[in-house]
């Protein structure tokens, strides 16, 4: 009886080295047929037709002291720069004092930290709803004072980019649980729950924000007691959260609609009542599917901030309408909105970023 030798050990082969040359990738990206070799060269054209002049504008003539005599000495053949140095604090901070600047500056800082330990997934813990609570209380009690020796500001002097932070984020904080208890209403079997959601989600998606931020801060006082008097920033800030909760609820009844039925019948079957089968098991799948609309509507939200200077109250953009009062600046508006753009900018591409970063990260943990 022969015996069969071992079978020899297969060692894995090193996966391939891919090699790419600046030149190959040009090839793949911008030169890989002759449409899109059209439209590189269209491009390349315009930008060396646009970019030089762009440049001697913003740059070469551009004028950054705050010195509006120099700026006008250039007239229009430079940018203004210097009139966001002269108006910083104003456009920052709006109609806060002056010398009491450093405390939004101080919860400005704390909230912004607290977004950015928040975009961390090692972080997310139960401990980090106590930090939000910290960083809320922190903000309201370092823009508002009255205890801990800190001089009362009132509401309507809060402004500039930390009014539209506390706007953005409050309004996102509490208008996610609301959302998800709406979309979960509006798949009720109890038709009392579904109707009331049907109703609530189509009156607010058909009326314009700026509706209900009239309503909220002219009309709603009027059906109060006159004892009762409600600070407009809560009025206007409840409008928001109110209104934000209705598009995110329907993104989120989206990702519900997408999870299988199975899931739910596989729930069942282990014995888990309804609460627990949307926590644990619906709820995050729907969640993961929805990630890009979310930020979408987060980000919305982000720039519709800027309508509460219709009710009196100076966000970021206020801010700078208040910056271009002052008549020996008025005349340089654009480098401000300019200047405005590129801060709504930075924030809504950093959003933008950060839903790919997480979509990548679930597509990973999917794929395993």
């Amino acid at each position: 009886m022969s015996v069969l030798p071992p079978p020899a050990t297969a060692h894995p082969r090193p996966a391939p080295v891919v090699r790419s040359s600046a030149l190959g990738w040009l090839r793949a990206n911008l030169f890989s047929g002759w449409k899109s070799t059209l439209v590189t060269l269209a491009i390349l054209w315009l930008a060396i037709s646009i970019v030089p002049d762009i440049y001697q504008w913003a740059v070469g003539n551009a004028v950054f002291a705050p010195d509006f005599m120099a700026c006008r000495a250039v007239a229009r053949e430079g940018a203004c720069w210097g009139m966001i140095a002269e108006k910083s604090r104003l456009i920052f901070f709006g109609r806060y004092p002056y010398l009491e600047q450093w405390r939004p500056l101080a919860a400005t800082v704390i909230m912004v930290g607290a977004l950015a330990i928040s975009c961390y997934r090692r972080f997310w813990r139960k401990w980090l709803v106590l930090l939000w609570a910290a960083a809320l209380g922190a903000f309201l009690v370092l823009m508002r004072g009255g205890v801990f020796g800190l001089s009362y500001v009132e509401t309507n002097l809060w402004g500039g980019f930390p009014l539209t932070l506390m706007l953005t984020v409050v309004g996102l904080f509490f208008a996610l649980p609301l959302a998800v208890l709406i979309a979960l209403g509006r798949r009720s079997k109890l038709k009392a729950i579904r109707v009331f959601c049907v109703f609530y989600v189509e009156i607010i998606r058909g009326i314009p924000l700026i509706t209900v931020l009239f309503t909220a801060s002219f009309l709603f006082p009027l059906f109060l007691p006159p004892q009762y008097n409600i600070d407009v920033l809560l009025r206007i800030q409840i409008g928001i959260i109110l209104f934000t909760a209705a598009y995110l609820a329907e993104t989120i009844r989206g990702g519900l609609q997408a999870i299988p039925k199975g899931q739910y019948e596989a729930a069942a079957s282990m014995g888990l009542g309804y609460w627990q089968t949307v926590r644990k098991i619906i709820l995050p799948q729907a969640l993961r599917v929805v990630v890009a609309p979310m930020v979408n509507t987060f980000i919305s939200t982000f720039m519709d901030t800027s309508l509460v200077t219709v009710v009196s109250l100076y966000d970021l953009t206020g801010a700078l309408r208040l910056a271009l009062g002052d008549p020996n600046w008025k005349a340089f508006f654009i480098e401000g909105y300019l200047f405005i753009a590129m801060i709504y900018l930075v924030c809504c591409y950093g959003m933008s970023r950060y839903s790919q970063w997480i979509e990548k990260r679930i597509n990973m943990r999917q794929s395993r």
